[in-house]
């Protein structure tokens, strides 16, 4: 073996000596780049693993949790939801439009993977400022990535965020979540049982594309030596058409009994689905290299085993069954070839079984042997050191990171304007509106689909909710508390839709962990979710850690993004919205803590520190349950959280979506406009409702205040500020449709 070769696959030397001791040699070529590819950080989580323990995992409606291709909850009816988050944040920095569609496409297959229909996407997108031509550049590749695959796959994309800010220049953030129905007897696990079952590739042809892509683009960050060229080819090439085919032949094999376990082929590829499947089933896999089918001449043993192609699934399936396969997937055109059979391993009392080779023809070499378990079970657990930045403390929570004082607001209109902008130029790329399920889509507080039973198409009669949410000003200030605001504000979101919280997915996209205050972010901000978790009673059932995210030798702010599934118990009318009606009455639903700390309009101002508002769990679930009540009770006529932006901009985005301004009388100063503090929600209410909202509010020990009232054609806040509706209106419909163009670019 070539002195030092390990390091240019991303393996330290400690790494290596580790490998020699489990093969009992020094390992070959291939064997050394399937480990370097399972011991990567996106596929081993060797730097978060020891933190993600500490996460609430269980709850009596989980039937799958973490580990397993994405997690599933019952959601009664016979129903289960598969739900599943994940990142493609280098791909998409590199090539943006088949960094962002195949983020879309590997999503797709860890939700079908599971026998659930994907029924709907989300993306949450991050990207360097409006003002930098390359961050342009990057997020109109992306959003026509997004909605070129999703769009020709025909699942609909129903939410998500758009968020531009220095932190992300050079380093965007391209996470996507998607959610699928099953019924509850069909869900398969990615498990290889059975000694003399086969292993049956289907899907497209492997190539090149992706090579390494686990370790080469997932485990660094960039820098100027490294050009987009040089890695250009580490990224995947989808074919959504392709993946439309593979997703009705999957499920039907499902629907037929004809699969033991199946596995989708994301990171690390075939060297990843072959050990999982084998190592899950406590078995072994022999894999005939030569039996793939490839795209391209000559490649590698290594080469195959390590590809990323995407549309690409493994399923075990009984010999006996074989023919059947065989034909629904030349009904479907999908290849389907025979590539390995499970061996024995110590599910069979074989302990010596258990072995992951690699034979060059049934009767050729074998050309590696390895333990399956090892590729993924054995790999490096590191607790890495966690240092507290110097500037924060501890003790207080406050962070020093800047010596000046909080500013003093100069032009509130003028800044109110600074802080709107619509995101509709990217939604309205996305088909939001297939399969007819979408009650209430992209631009809300979140998302609602009706609840159809996956087999029989029969409405139950209640809804799905869904949203993401990131802060990353918040969690710049403080990890831990940031986070829990983060949960807090996704438990809020789907109370304004009228719904429950149900189970937690993350993304969790950080920078160097090689950096000990890299860690502690991490460290604080996975002990801030599960605190709130624990005491919203919500479960988190899956995620994904995306580390190494820096450019130039600057680490991302701590970026953890919150998927939370939810169910509206009984949908008999839409969700109020994010809107007004003339005359309406505006109550403020909670209180207000007049702190500016890590809000849009404080960090504007270069204000980056200080200590976030408060999170009192017990009443932040006091003021979702009554709004809750009050949407399902039809008391509302428009509802919005207050968030990003505070009370102010939570008005104006009532204001500009409706088409009608407001007059509010009730708030003391700029504090109170712009804070973030939790638990509060801002509703519009017809005259008639407001005093047995007001009851309902008082009954259930919630404070409320009445702060104005909806119509004309000003947004005006006494005292404050008082700006044209039209030129609101026009601010927030152009920001984003005059910095990015028409929505065409192709990456």
């Amino acid at each position: 073996m070539e002195d030092g070769i390990h390091r240019s696959l991303g393996l330290t030397d400690d790494e290596y000596a580790a490998i020699e001791r489990i093969v009992g040699r020094a390992p070959n070529h291939l064997e050394l780049a399937m480990y370097a590819v399972m011991w990567s950080e996106h596929c081993s989580y060797k730097s978060s693993r020891i933190h993600l323990k500490r996460l609430p995992t269980e709850a009596p409606w989980v039937l799958v949790g973490p580990g397993e291709n994405a997690g599933v909850v019952d959601v009664g009816d016979g129903i289960a939801a598969a739900i599943r988050i994940e990142s493609h944040n280098h791909p998409s920095a590199i090539e943006p439009y088949q960094g962002a569609a195949t983020g879309v496409g590997g999503i797709l297959r860890d939700i079908f993977t599971m026998g659930a229909r994907p029924i709907a996407l989300m993306d949450p997108l991050r990207f360097g400022p409006l003002d930098d031509a390359r961050s342009r550049w990057i997020a109109e590749g992306v959003v026509s990535g997004v909605s070129g695959y999703g769009n020709s796959v025909g699942v609909p994309n129903v939410g998500g965020e758009t968020v531009f800010d220095e932190t992300y220049k050079g380093n965007p953030l391209v996470n996507v979540l998607c959610l699928g129905l099953l019924p509850t007897e069909r869900l398969v696990l990615g498990q290889a049982t059975g000694v003399g079952n086969l292993a049956v590739l289907l899907g497209s042809t492997t190539g090149r594309d992706g090579i390494g892509g686990v370790s080469v683009l997932a485990s660094a960050g960039f820098s100027d030596e490294e050009s987009d060229a040089e890695k250009r080819p580490s990224v995947q090439v989808g074919d959504p058409f392709e993946e439309k085919r593979l997703i009705e032949a999957c499920l039907e094999l499902l629907d037929a009994g004809l699969v033991v376990g199946i596995q989708d082929l994301g990171g690390a590829g075939l060297t990843c689905a072959t050990s999982e499947t084998a190592s899950r089933g406590g078995m072994g896999m022999d894999v005939d290299v030569t039996a793939v089918p490839l795209r391209e001449q000559g490649m590698e043993p290594f080469e195959t085993m390590t590809s990323e192609s995407q549309e690409r699934m493994l399923a075990i399936v009984e010999p006996a069954d074989l023919d059947r396969v065989l034909e629904i997937c030349e009904r479907w055109e999908v290849r389907a070839s025979v590539i390995g059979k499970v061996t024995p391993g110590p599910a069979t009392g074989d302990p010596d079984g258990g072995r992951l080779r690699i034979l060059d023809g049934w009767e050729g070499d074998v050309l590696a042997d390895i333990p399956a378990a090892s590729l993924h079970e054995d790999a490096p657990l590191y607790d890495r050191p966690c240092v507290c930045p110097t500037n924060f403390d501890e003790v207080t929570r406050v962070s020093a990171v800047d010596a000046e004082p909080m500013p003093a607001s100069a032009d509130a209109g003028a800044e109110l304007l600074d802080l709107l902008g619509d995101s509709r130029w990217v939604w309205s790329q996305y088909d939001h509106q297939l399969f007819l399920n979408t009650v209430e889509g992209p631009g809300g507080d979140a998302a609602v689909l009706r609840l159809k039973h996956p087999a029989t198409g029969a409405d139950t009669g209640r809804g799905l909710a869904l949203t993401t949410d990131g802060n990353h000003r918040w969690c710049a200030v403080d990890p831990r508390q940031g986070t829990a605001l983060t949960v807090a504000e996704s438990v809020m979101n789907l109370a304004c839709v009228g719904a429950r919280p149900l189970a937690v997915v993350n993304c969790l996209n950080f920078g160097n962990p090689e950096h000990a205050e890299v860690m502690w972010q991490l460290s604080e901000s996975i002990d801030g979710m599960a605190e709130a978790c624990k005491a919203f009673d919500v479960p988190v059932i899956g995620g994904n850690v995306s580390l190494y995210n820096e450019a130039q030798g600057a680490n991302i702010d701590p970026t953890p993004v919150i998927g939370l599934l939810g169910v509206v118990d009984r949908l008999d009318r839409r969700p109020p919205g994010v809107g007004l009606v003339d005359g309406g009455r505006l109550i403020l639903i909670g209180v207000t803590q007049p702190e500016l700390s890590g809000s849009r309009w404080a960090r504007a101002r270069g204000h980056r520190g200080g200590k976030l508002p408060g999170l009192d769990h017990a009443h932040h679930l006091a003021v979702a349950d009554v709004v809750r009540t009050l949407v399902a009770g039809g008391l509302l006529a428009g509802a919005h959280d207050v968030s990003g932006g505070g009370l102010g901009l939570a008005l104006a985005e009532m204001a500009v979506r409706s088409g009608l301004g407001v007059n509010v009388a009730r708030v003391a100063d700029a504090a109170e406009l712009f804070s973030e503090s939790p638990s509060r929600v801002v509703v519009c209410v017809a005259p008639d409702d407001v005093t047995t909202v007001l009851n309902v509010c008082e009954q259930a020990g919630v404070p409320t205040s009445r702060i104005g009232v909806a119509g004309g054609d000003r947004i005006a806040v006494k005292g404050l500020l008082d700006i044209a509706l039209a030129e609101a209106e026009a601010t927030w419909a152009n920001r984003l449709p005059d910095a990015l163009g028409a929505g065409t670019t192709q990456g």
